[in-house]
């Protein structure tokens, strides 16, 4: 995946930068921090971009900050309701949703945090109203009328309240006005979807103006559950907001913000990897106990021995037989994916102007719970489950957060300074009912009779083996297969097979995370031209976690005391620790039921920026900076982190396993900056050092949490290999593990008032490097991570290009006006899984949204229409390995939306 983009997708990059400019975008590049704003100008052709991203208002053009600034026109043209639709006018940005909605992911330059763990917080961190969001999935649901939305590329450690390694998004929504006024908005489309908005916002004398603002939205599923009659990923939600504005004089004004939504949807499901999304088939070398041959059949072909296995116990073979974008799902009978979002809080921020002295005060209170129940096998046989209820998957967080900001200057203005603090109160509690399904047992003795010789499988007993026994037990030869432990291990496989609806029943975690900083961020006018630019921030983190474990599969214990003995016994310890493994999947374990755990973990960080501009000429800007980034570290939520199966020792438990360090980041970049008000260009050019990355991947069995970082001495392949004990690095010899460099290139061009261009393209090489180990101690690699050395992360296309065309005509004077816009995104291949195993890799792509209408209709109303995916392109937001069906036998993948269009009416007064 690392060697460089097709030369098909260079073409089409150039062809979408030439032919379809991206419209109307304000957007930026240059170094980090948050906060853009864009305001049209009536007397000029181009946009006047007022930013705040360095805690004040200044121009963009003067601004050496890297934010892309969307204002609320752009995302109501382009469709955008949620940050996933962001993707379209961001080159740089990546947001994606997997298994649970509210864990959705989002990258920039390629850096995002994986999967679906509670206890890993964003690398990109999501702010609405300067209120931050406790997860990025979070702002995976309807945002209401938005102001603006920008998006901060690179480490944000200096302003902007919560500490982000990667970057940071910024929602505004649209705030109350001292005019009255109202709006409304009909929508159906396909999938019978249908949303309707509407809001109304009035002065309440001459200081209050208040607003309040709602939305619903219904729409049926893209995925079609064939055997439980319904539709999955669907959509039905709403969302009501509303404002208050206060402001007595000029110097004092004062918003208060409060918002209940709610989410009641079936998320998420997958289909079977195909050779129509890994036509190559490429295996992993010396981690798959099926490999197909480049150019063989689909690893759900009946060559492949758990196949016959999974057919004999009730899957549908259709599931296995269609291509991978046939969205005819088989769920098991009488399992759901049904779950239940809400999502509600307050906020209020005071700005004061004291003389000479400005105060900025946002206090926010915030409640956010999600259940998810699931076929967590995503196949037709019943091998492990979550029943839906206050237990399903649930996460929830309530979040107090308190920033205070001071700013003024000095020194006869040559120096612009801030000075503030930001505390955070988070209490998250994850419940989790996993459990084995009804035919796990049988399934799992049959993975253990494949292991021992496919021709005794037998599906149709318990113990998947049945009569066959003989052949084992010595019945038939005279001589039994394993030895004195024969009836150990034949017993031990009995047991196994009669694991039915065991598991966890009622597992809790709890995390109280309390976060505060101090910071400084100071612009020094050495000259009427030349700034430098010095930010420091100093965080401290303490998290406390306590889990308590309730658990009813008492098989595991059982199987362990038959053969824990044998594990020291070289011929038949593989065949032992598998059978122990099978029976205790995750630690789920009866060992663990009522068991109570609690840690721990206090970080201090110094993080901040320096950068150093020069304007040569009003309308351009060089640059120069540095900075430093950081996200806390915390427990991984899951207990089957806290040791392999085989290895579980209920009496030592480590609950240090569940910790994982803290990610920091140093951030170099150099760009210029032209800005007039016809056109813009950017480019900038950069460099992002990871130390302690935290990755997050599914193996097949269990999540796994580690630290990647380097080592400067060559571990001469042993990170590569399957074992986890060779490849240790000295301490003194850990260098980061992943690095993130490129080029970003931006444009916008306002020829005339009524049309607009703008195009972006990155190139972003982010990447682990060689001889990688798995924290700071320098203790070896996971081998499940084997293949990452070297390679580029998963989700981190090098090559993205965004573009799109704006054109409002006039076509009656005065009075109606015509609306076409157009925008595309083109993104190179890449691989889809945290552990780029073959067989997850993403073809390059190409997206095309649309919107057509008239609009100020008798000077009211608009009918627009419009399409999303305009091609119907398929392509897959993850692809990862089936859960328990055989790690690398078989994958799954989440895909992305099909083409969706429909028609909408405005109205507005």
């Amino acid at each position: 995946m690392k060697n460089t983009v097709s030369i098909r997708a260079l073409a089409l990059a150039g062809a979408s930068i030439a032919l379809l400019p991206q419209a109307a975008l304000a957007q930026d590049a240059g170094t980090q921090e948050p906060a853009a704003a864009a305001e049209a100008s009536p007397e000029t052709t181009g946009p006047v971009i007022v930013v705040t991203a360095q805690g004040r208002e200044q121009s963009l053009a003067d601004v050496p900050v890297a934010v892309s600034a969307v204002s609320g026109e752009l995302l109501e043209k382009s469709g955008t309701n949620d940050i996933r639709e962001l993707n379209q006018v961001a080159p740089s940005l990546l947001v994606s949703s997997t298994g649970n909605e509210a864990n959705g992911s989002a990258r920039i330059r390629g850096i995002g945090t994986v999967g679906d763990n509670p206890g890993l917080e964003s690398s990109v961190a999501v702010f609405v109203d300067g209120v931050y969001r406790s997860r990025s999935g979070n702002a995976l649901s309807e945002l209401g009328p938005i102001d603006r939305i920008e998006i901060l590329r690179g480490p944000q450690g200096t302003l902007g309240g919560r500490n982000a390694s990667a970057g940071l998004i910024s929602i505004y929504t649209a705030p109350p006005e001292f005019e009255t006024s109202g709006y409304g908005a009909f929508t159906y489309g396909n999938y019978d979807a249908i949303r309707v908005e509407g809001g109304i916002n009035v002065p309440l004398g001459q200081t209050v103006a208040a607003r309040v603002d709602g939305v619903y939205f219904k729409r049926d599923g893209f995925y079609n559950d064939v055997n439980n009659d319904t539709t999955v990923n669907n959509r039905d939600r709403y969302l009501v907001r509303g404002q208050l504005l206060f402001e007595p004089s000029d110097t004092l004004s004062f918003r208060l913000v409060g918002d209940y939504s709610k989410k009641d949807e079936a998320c998420c499901a997958a289909t079977f990897v195909q050779t129509d999304f890994a036509p190559l088939a490429r295996m992993s070398p010396g981690l798959d106990t099926f490999a197909r041959p480049e150019g063989g059949p689909p690893l759900t072909s009946t060559e492949n021995p758990i196949i016959p296995i999974m057919i004999a116990l009730g899957q549908d073979p259709r599931a296995l037989n269609q291509g991978t974008f046939n969205r005819d799902i088989y769920v098991t009978p009488g399992r759901t994916y049904e779950g239940a979002t809400e999502d509600y809080g307050v906020s209020g921020e005071l700005n004061w102007d004291l003389g000479g002295v400005s105060l900025t005060s946002i206090t926010a209170y915030r409640e956010y719970s999600n259940t998810q129940a699931s076929d967590t096998d995503y196949t037709q046989v019943d091998i492990i489950y979550r029943a839906p209820g206050d237990f399903a998957g649930a996460r929830e967080f309530k979040t107090f957060s308190q920033e205070l900001r001071l700013q003024g200057s000095a020194f006869d203005d040559r120096l612009d300074w801030l000075v503030g603090g930001y505390y955070a109160n988070e209490k998250l509690e994850v419940r989790d009912n996993l459990r084995f399904g009804d035919q796990y047992g049988t399934f799992a003795a049959c993975r253990i009779a494949l292991a021992i010789n496919p021709a005794l499988a037998n599906p149709a007993a318990e113990n998947c083996l049945g009569p066959n026994v003989a052949a084992l037990d010595g019945t038939l030869t005279g001589t039994p297969a394993f030895g004195p432990a024969t009836p150990a291990i034949l017993a031990a496989i009995n047991n196994l097979g009669s694991i039915s609806d065991l598991g966890s029943t009622g597992d809790i975690y709890n995390q109280t995370s309390k976060n505060f900083a101090l910071f400084t961020h100071n612009i020094f006018h050495i000259t009427d031209t030349v700034d430098l630019t010095l930010g420091l921030r100093y965080t401290n983190e303490t998290k406390d976690f306590d889990a308590q474990f309730n658990n009813d599969n008492t098989i595991c214990p059982t199987n362990r005391a038959l053969l824990g003995g044998l594990l020291g016994v070289p011929a038949l310890a593989p065949l032992a620790g598998g059978i122990i493994s099978l029976s205790c999947q995750g630690n789920s374990s009866s060992e663990l039921d009522g068991v109570t755990l609690s840690d721990t973990r206090d970080e201090d960080e110094f993080t901040g920026t320096a950068v150093l501009s020069w304007k040569p000429t009003p309308d351009l800007l060089l640059y120069g900076s540095y900075s430093r980034g950081y996200k806390a570290g915390g427990f991984n939520l899951d207990r089957s982190a806290l040791s392999s199966p085989v290895a579980f020792d209920p009496d030592t438990i480590d609950v240090g396993s569940l910790q994982f360090a803290e990610e920091t980041v140093d951030a170099f970049e150099i760009g210029a900056k032209y800005s007039t008000r016809q056109f813009g260009l950017s480019v900038a050019a950069f460099r992002q050092e990871f130390s302690n990355f935290q990755l997050n991947t599914f193996n097949g069995s269990f999540y796994l949490v580690q630290n990647i970082n380097a080592c400067s001495t060559d571990l001469g392949g042993a990170d590569r290999d399957a074992s986890a004990t060779t490849g240790a690095c000295a301490p003194e010899d850990v260098q980061p593990g992943v690095i993130a460099q490129g080029v970003e290139l931006e444009a916008s061009l306002n020829p005339v008032p009524d049309l607009a261009f703008t195009m972006g393209l990155t190139y972003s090489d982010t990447s682990y490097e060689d001889n990688l180990i798995g924290d700071d101690s320098g203790a070896p690699l996971d081998p499940a991570l084997r293949l990452l050395p070297g390679d580029n992360l998963s989700n981190a296309p090098e090559w993205v290009a965004t573009s799109s065309v704006s054109w409002t005509p006039e076509l009656t004077p005065g009075g109606l006006r015509g609306l076409v816009f157009f925008n595309a995104r083109l993104t190179d291949d890449y691989n889809t899984g945290s552990d780029l195993l073959y067989g997850k890799e993403q073809d390059s792509y190409f997206i095309v949204n649309g919107r057509v209408g008239v609009t100020n209709i008798a000077g009211r109303f608009s009918i627009e229409g419009w399409v999303q995916n305009l091609f119907d392109k398929d392509y897959t937001q993850i692809a990862f390995n089936t859960p328990f069906v055989a790690p690398q036998q078989t994958f799954s993948a989440f895909l992305a939306e099909p083409r969706t269009y429909g028609i909408t009416v405005r109205g507005e007064f």
